[in-house]
Formats: structure tokens, C-alpha cells, sequence
């Protein structure tokens, strides 16, 4: 277990058999910048190598679960040159390369992966985890809402597939072709969100389900389980970021999203000037 305080935008824990990994920049919603997505993989990776935990729990600090992208922070207005659209397609596959590191990490992990929707999740924080999860958790105040369309992007990391395999094809077409937003309970009705707890003491009420569980089940019978679940289903799986990861560069390329990025990163400007008047 890493030392406390050795990560800047998360928060590792660990009691009992339980790892939790806790997104840590709720001014910024949890939204993908600093160091969050580096430290995150990191600590998957030490939960995983862990000899005493059967869980490792994904959940935010805040209201917010993740904002997904960091927009604000995001640099579109560099534009850069590139000699050939190759060269272009390859520099922006690199930019991606964390992103297809902690899908994998976690489809390859052995521990029984629970993601514990706090608040909601938008964009990448809606669409990265909920497929690939063994069970979900959500607060009352969870939604999720994905703007790939609106933004000029594609379902991100395999999304789109995993998806469907959990609320069907039909439903996920709905949800990320048109951005539909859904709230905890449609996404209960709908096969993605195993169970609700209110949002008041929402951490301590997953911590607790999943302490009743270990009281009555073996951890190692349910890593077992997950093991021969996800076994026929990981190589679709990785299969599938790389599908989307690649279909991303190509809309890129093509110039699709910086436009359409701009566009929401001065929204988001004007916003928070306005506000301070």
C-alpha cells in the first residue's frame, strides 16, 4: 500500500478486505487532469498485486463523481503543425495512451471491481468504467450523461460495447448517439446499477454492503466468479478500446472536436465569470 499522502488527486484506502480508490479534485468535479489519471492506474495496479483484498471500490470526493475530460484545462487553441495526416493521427494515439492503460488495468484485474457512483458522472466519468465494472453502486443523486455526439467524438474506451452488454444495444445507441441523460433509477430499470443508497453517508453505506457481503461470502469464491465471467469477455473487451481509441484519432484528424471543444471551454469561461460578478 502506498504511503499516505504519496498521491495528489486520490485518495487510497484500505480496511479490511476493501481497497478504495477515491477521485480527489472535486473543485475541478473530478474531472480528468493533474495527476489523477496516473495515480489512478498506479493504485489499481497495487490493489490488484494486494494479498489481502477482495474488493477495490472506484467512488469520488464531492459531489460529483467525475466531470469526465478536464475542458477548462484543455489546450485547443495550440494549433500544431504536423507534415502529413500519419504524423497527425500517431502524435494524438500517444495522447491516449493512459486512457487504453487503465481500461486495461482494469479489465485485467483480478480483484472484484466495484464502482461507487457518488454523485454523477459526465463524458468520459459516465462512459470508462460503468461497462467494465463488476458491480455498481450509485447514490440517489447519480446520473450519467455522455455529450460524444454534441463534442464531434465517439463513444470512448470500448464504451459502446460494453454498454450493450449490460442494458442492451437498443438502450445503448440511446444513450450515446443522442447524450440521453440517465438518473440512478433508470439506470437500475435499465441492468447498468446493481443497487441505490442514499446520498447522505452514501461511502459508509458501500463500505458496509460490501463488509455483509465478506461476512457471508468467501472472497476468493467471488473472485473466482469474476475470473470466469470476465475470462471469454476480456479480449472483446480490449479489443473494443482499441476499436474506439483509434475511431477517436480519426475524428481528430479530421478536426471534428477542437471546434466544437472551443466552443464549450469559452461557455464554461463566460460561465464562471459571470458567477463572480
Amino acid at each position: 500500500m502506498a504511503p499516505k499522502g504519496s498521491y495528489e488527486d486520490i485518495i487510497v484506502e484500505k480496511t479490511g478486505q476493501i481497497g478504495i480508490i477515491k477521485f480527489n479534485r472535486p473543485k475541478q468535479l473530478n474531472s480528468f487532469g493533474g495527476k489523477l489519471m496516473e495515480e489512478t492506474i498506479d493504485a489499481v495496479r497495487m490493489l490488484n498485486d494486494d494479498p489481502d483484498t477482495c474488493f477495490t471500490v472506484l467512488t469520488g470526493e464531492g459531489r460529483f463523481f467525475s466531470a469526465g475530460a478536464d475542458v477548462r484545462g484543455a489546450r485547443f487553441d495550440q494549433e500544431t503543425t504536423y507534415s502529413t495526416i500519419t504524423e497527425k493521427k500517431l502524435a494524438l494515439l500517444s495522447n491516449f495512451t493512459p486512457a487504453m492503460e487503465m481500461l486495461r488495468s482494469i479489465i485485467d484485474h483480478k480483484k472484484v471491481f466495484v464502482l461507487a457512483l457518488n454523485g454523477p458522472g459526465v463524458g468520459g466519468g459516465a462512459a470508462w468504467f460503468e461497462g467494465v465494472a463488476d458491480i455498481v453502486l450509485a447514490s440517489e443523486s447519480a446520473y450519467l450523461q455522455v455529450p460524444f455526439s454534441a463534442l464531434g467524438l465517439v463513444p470512448e474506451n470500448g464504451s459502446a460495447i460494453n454498454f450493450s452488454q449490460s442494458m442492451g444495444v437498443h438502450r445503448a445507441n440511446d444513450f450515446f448517439m443522442f447524450g440521453r441523460k440517465l438518473g440512478a433509477q433508470e439506470l437500475l430499470d435499465w441492468g447498468l446499477v446493481n443497487r441505490i443508497f442514499p446520498t447522505e453517508g452514501f461511502h459508509e453505506s458501500v463500505k458496509k454492503f460490501l463488509r455483509d457481503q465478506l461476512e457471508v461470502n468467501d472472497g476468493k469464491s467471488m473472485m473466482e466468479m469474476k475470473r470466469l465471467q470476465n475470462a471469454p469477455l476480456r479480449d472483446g473487451r480490449m479489443l473494443a478500446v482499441h476499436n474506439s481509441v483509434d475511431a477517436l484519432a480519426e475524428r481528430f484528424v479530421e478536426g471534428a472536436p477542437t471546434q466544437r471543444f472551443a466552443i464549450k471551454k469559452a461557455e464554461l469561461e463566460a460561465r464562471s465569470k459571470k458567477a463572480k460578478l
